[in-house]
């Protein structure tokens, strides 16, 4: 992983070595963007769009206060995967997000 890290910031990597995944991540809320729809690319099952998170205003227990949001957007193949496990996926993965602490369980 080290080596085609560093392969990839140099722009010396090779598409041979990051095709034929099963599963993707594209971050562009590391450039600000806060929602996007990434496209699925073939072989590939799911690839998960990941915004930036944004200070927005949220109601919880009656009262007005700010919270740190972030919008995921995951894109599944329905032939390779039931939208149903998909939708699970994210469930469980906004629980770890929101409660970090679950991860050491």
């Amino acid at each position: 992983m080290k080596t085609l890290r560093e392969k990839a910031q140099m722009g010396k990597l090779l598409p041979s070595e990051f095709q034929g995944g099963s599963f993707s991540l594209s971050n562009m809320g590391m450039y600000g963007v806060t929602s996007f729809s990434a496209i699925l690319n073939p072989p590939q099952g799911c690839i998960l769009a990941v915004g930036a998170g944004s200070e927005t205003a949220v109601v919880r227990a009656g009262v007005l206060t700010v919270a740190t949001m972030m919008t995921l957007t995951l894109s599944v193949d329905h032939r390779a995967i039931d939208g149903a496990i998909a939708a699970q996926f994210l469930k469980t993965l906004k629980n770890y997000i929101e409660n970090p602490v679950l991860i050491l369980a």
